[in-house]
């Protein structure tokens, strides 16, 4: 696996990836970054967006992630996603269907828990309106 980083994503319910690659950004809180083999050691939240896999000279594949947290090492990128789906499945209906919902838990929040779950979901629709075709 010599000069390739092993990128595993993980959801609640499975191991989604695990893979040697030549690179992955990931949409961090703080901004995109990208780790590739003998990256220093980090953690970082992640936000909704989308995660680029690159091998072969080229990005290989794209992942929406709604959020959670990434740890990077040396050897491996491990990405905790709260959500993830490629982001060839996405549509804009999906989208605009999460937004609507995510508006009428707005709307009906009724504790700064609510409010703030509800403000999350508006954010992961907004990012993925921006991606999906």
């Amino acid at each position: 696996m010599a000069d390739k980083i092993l990128f595993e994503l993980v959801c609640p319910t499975k191991q989604l990836v695990s893979s040697p690659v030549d690179m992955v950004v990931v949409p961090g809180a703080e901004g995109d970054f990208g780790a590739m083999e003998r990256h220093s050691p980090m953690i970082s939240s992640v936000r909704p967006g989308v995660i680029d896999v690159h091998d072969g000279g080229k990005i290989a594949d794209r992942i929406f992630v709604a959020g959670g947290f990434a740890e990077v090492t040396e050897e491996r990128i491990t990405v905790l996603a709260d959500e993830a789906l490629p982001v060839a499945e996405l549509t804009k209906d999906m989208a605009a269907a999460r937004l609507e919902a995510a508006k009428a838990a707005l709307a009906d929040a009724r504790s700064d828990h609510d409010r703030v779950a509800a403000e999350r979901q508006m954010a992961v629709a907004e990012a993925m309106g921006a991606v999906a075709h």
